[in-house]
């Protein structure tokens, strides 16, 4: 048997299946109790011994002195080691689910491991549950890796682990698939389901089985004292509306402490270090009894406490969550939200007591935790279930239902949306809504797929031009517009029909006789803005065509193909379109000069490279100079998309030396220039940004030559800009011998973008000794005569500019492509820069799509500039 087969079979034989799905949900849920036994017994262990250094300790030094040190370790791990790990770990696991590309592994959850149990033994009131769901999304997504599984299968196994984590963490195996199905990834399939209850059930069993009680209550004496009688209604009622209030504030409070711990302005670190410290102080101020959450709690539900410890309690356990959370602790908010409820619920079940005589402040205690868990997580059938499956007293269910149920009405409407969602835009993370994949074609409009920018032919154009306009694009048909409103359409079967009908009776002459509006085909079929891909599609079947322009009254906007809808729909297979968006932060200015506005236009230099950035500002100089322009110098500072820019420290010492370069150079050549620092989550953003406050002219910048990012050609960055901008954008790739621009080459063919070239050159020139110029056309071998009125046009514009004493000649030369003619040519007679702007719009977007300037910057050692105009907005 041949290798190749072999191979085949291979993959074939591990290929997602029902059976490898359940073989991997059962490990994972092994390995999720393991995690989830092992964070309880550690931060029980270390927080055991927090309270016994009480014993030989002043309780105000050792407390905040144990918060200040195990914070700052472990907030040092998670900053140094995995900063996904900060937080609770539910809203990263989430976003991950949604295809948000936020890293999800086993050395995120090693990480959030051993950082949870030191944060939790430190003595800040936070809830192991939430890590141990992103623990055990981590090993899941760690462990999804060993085999070629799909994007789906990944995100159902990385399901099964969260769910199997929070399993294991309350020993509640089908509230670990109700988290699941109700928060996390909403789906009812059978897999999806399938897998989530086998990883449930495995971690919640081993789970108990190896002594991993959920909150360690005292069941026997919980549902002893638990009762429920009709008459107990509005007060359960009231319970609920209350839970939902104080969660709806609680959540607010959370959303708070986060932005004020950023203005803070330090690392994570000292701010969880602080927390710890803060936390420490305020329990050492407290009763003794407080020291101990698990005591407390099991006092609480039990009833016996009274009404002022539990009132105290709910206020210290609000606040130091607050300060816990806010800080980016690694820890959850389930067991605090529970703790938090069942003093609110105690309460209200002591003044029930006093009133009517009858219930039970323990019953009342168990349903405020179902209820503060509802209002906080959003999840109301999840926290039923979770409070029912770790008491299995059945007294409780409606108790457990009326209180959820109005708490998560209550919270819902005070503020609406999920909490998760709410950190996760924090981080500057939007959660979008998933377009069904079947809906595609009935959800999406021709705006969201046409191509803005459309190649058109003037109706008052000659058959002869756009013939020639036909042959230099890839494109088979042109809309025809006449004082920018769509006039007709013409395709190349129009061009040869006309050609064939007259070669008998015309000369070539009489071609240019005749004009567009002659011949091409008046009141095309025509789509709107809102016309849904299923009509354009039908629309295409039914007339046999391959596109249709999309017009606004009469404004032609676009152009949408058969193509641009089955990328469309490709899309949506691959989860793209419902890939949820991070929505970067506008950009900040951190540092700004300057000059008094005396020129005609501006100029920007994005500077990044010190090697690179000494003649690109030259360049600039030269063409600022000739053109009386001012320069924008401009240095962008990237950081982490979790930070905020407008409030994240960067040290601009550095990009202050590269701007001082610009400063003496504008100083010497008396040119106006404004510098500034831009502190960014997007380099292209940060440039566009600039050029809409600035009003840009002309962007000039370096290109690399190459790219090896998929579906890009200059690279991300340049890519952005060189599609967006609505300035002239110059792409400057430098070559090996960057100080020598004496001989240069300008490839010639007509079309809008060749003057620009043209204009550039005296300008550019001037950075050489005596520099040569040649421009040239390429043609085919199959070309008898190549026609070079567009080089002699060039020629004479160039001897028109005053002071220009170059060699300019026109010459061309014969090649089967454009780049195979220009590499030859740079390799034979060995020029020093190549200006590629001499092409139509269509050549340029060949070149977006790989083609000529790509080809030939990696093909040669010389320096290569491409020019684009400037973009017409029609208003």
């Amino acid at each position: 048997m041949s290798l190749p087969v072999l191979n085949q079979r291979f993959r074939t034989w591990w290929q997602p299946r029902r059976g490898l799905a359940i073989a991997e949900a059962c490990v994972i849920g092994l390995v999720a109790a393991l995690s989830a036994v092992f964070l309880k017994v550690g931060s029980g262990w270390l927080g055991t011994w927090r309270v016994h250094t009480t014993h030989f300790l002043p309780a105000w030094l050792a407390l905040p002195t144990i918060g200040l040190v195990l914070g700052f370790i472990a907030g040092w791990l998670v900053d140094r080691l995995a900063p996904e790990a900060s937080g609770s770990g539910i809203p990263q696991v989430k976003a991950s689910l949604a295809n948000v590309p936020v890293t999800l592994s086993w050395r995120v959850a090693g990480v959030k491991l051993l950082s949870a149990i030191i944060a939790i033994g430190s003595g800040m009131t936070l809830g192991r549950q939430g890590p141990t769901v992103q623990v055990g999304a981590g090993l899941a997504a760690g462990m999804s890796r060993w085999v070629p599984t799909s994007p789906d299968h990944r995100r159902q196994m990385i399901a099964a682990g969260a769910g199997a984590g929070l399993a294991a963490a309350f020993n509640a195996p089908i509230a670990g698939v109700l988290f699941i199905v109700e928060e996390l990834l909403q789906d009812l399939s059978g897999l999806t389901l399938g897998t989530a209850i086998i990883a449930s059930f495995i971690g919640g069993v081993i789970s108990r089985l190896l002594g991993g009680g959920s909150l360690d209550l005292n069941l026997q004496l919980a549902q002893s004292s638990s009762q429920f009688s009709i008459p107990e209604i509005p007060f359960f009622v009231l319970l609920g509306i209350l839970a939902g209030l104080l969660a709806a504030l609680f959540n607010s409070g959370l959303i708070f402490s986060i932005k004020f711990y950023r203005k803070l302005h330090i690392s994570l670190p000292l701010q969880v270090a602080l927390a710890g410290f803060i936390s420490g102080v305020v329990v050492a101020m407290l009763p003794a009894p407080f020291r101990d959450n698990t005591g407390l709690r099991e006092s609480l539900i039990t009833g016996g406490s009274q009404p002022t410890v539990a009132a105290i309690a709910f206020a210290a356990q609000f606040i130091l969550t607050l300060i816990a959370f806010g800080s980016g602790a690694p820890g959850g908010l389930f067991a605090p939200s529970l703790i938090l409820g069942s003093c609110l619920g105690h309460i209200i079940g002591v003044f029930e007591l006093n009133i009517t005589g009858v219930g039970s402040p323990a019953t009342y205690a168990l349903a405020g935790m179902g209820g503060f868990f509802s209002a906080v997580s959003k999840v109301p059938i999840t926290a039923i279930v979770i409070v029912f499956e770790m008491t299995t007293d059945f007294n409780l269910v409606l108790p457990l239902m009326i209180v959820c149920v109005a708490a998560y009405l209550v919270a819902d409407k005070v503020m609406p949306g999920s909490l998760y969602e709410k950190l996760l835009e924090l981080k500057g993370i939007t959660l979008t809504k998933q377009v069904p994949i079947e809906g595609a074609l009935t959800k999406l409009t021709a705006k969201d797929v046409m191509q803005e920018r459309v190649e058109t032919l003037d109706a008052e154009m000659s058959l002869e031009e756009a013939m020639q306009s036909f042959a230099r694009s890839h494109h088979r048909g042109f809309p025809v517009v006449e004082d920018s409103k769509l006039v007709g359409i013409v395709t190349q079967s129009d061009l040869l029909k006309i050609r064939e009908s007259t070669k008998h009776t015309l000369s070539d002459r009489n071609l240019a006789d005749i004009f567009l509006k002659e011949i091409m085909t008046p009141v095309p079929m025509t789509v709107t803005p809102i016309h849904t891909l299923s009509n354009v599609l039908y629309l295409l079947d039914r007339y046999q065509i391959s596109r249709l322009p999309v017009v606004d009254g009469r404004k032609l906007i676009g152009i949408i193909t058969r193509a641009d809808i089955i990328r469309a729909e490709a899309d949506h297979l691959n989860c793209d379109n419902r890939t949820p968006k991070l929505r970067p932060q506008p950009s900040y200015v951190v540092y700004q000069t300057r000059s008094p506005s005396i020129g005609s236009g501006r100029l920007l230099v994005p500077v990044a490279n010190p090697e690179t950035a000494g003649i690109l500002l030259q360049m600039a100089a030269a063409i600022a100079r000739d053109r009386d322009y001012e320069i924008d110098c401009v240095q962008v500072i990237l950081i982490p998309r979790h930070s905020s820019p407008s409030e994240t420290q960067v040290r601009t010492a550095k990009s202050r030396r590269l701007l001082r370069q610009a400063e003496v150079l504008a100083k010497k050549w008396k040119i106006p220039l404004h510098t500034q620092i831009r502190v960014t989550h997007d380099v292209a953003q940060a440039v566009l940004e600039t050029i809409n406050e600035q009003h840009i002219d002309l962007i000039l910048m370096g290109w690399k030559g190459g790219t090896s990012t998929p579906g890009r050609i200059f690279g991300n960055v340049v890519d952005t800009i060189i599609r967006q901008a609505t300035c002239e954008v110059v792409l400057v790739k430098l070559g090996t011998t960057r100080q020598a621009f004496n001989r240069w080459l300008v490839p010639m063919a007509g079309g809008p973008n060749s003057p620009l070239a043209i204009k550039l050159l005296p300008a550019l020139i001037t950075l050489g000794n005596d520099p040569k110029i040649r421009l040239t056309q390429v043609f085919k071998p199959s070309e008898l005569k190549p026609d070079m009125s567009v080089s002699e046009q060039a020629i004479r514009h160039l001897m028109r500019r005053r002071k220009l004493s170059s060699t300019v000649v026109a010459l061309p030369v014969q090649a089967n492509s454009v780049p195979e003619g220009v590499i030859n040519l740079v390799k034979t007679e060995g020029y020093d820069v190549v200006i590629l702007g001499a092409s139509r719009d269509g050549l340029l977007q060949q070149a977006i799509q790989g083609n000529i300037p790509e080809a030939i910057a990696s093909g040669v050692e010389s320096t290569v500039i491409l020019v684009r105009g400037a973009i017409k907005i029609n208003k």
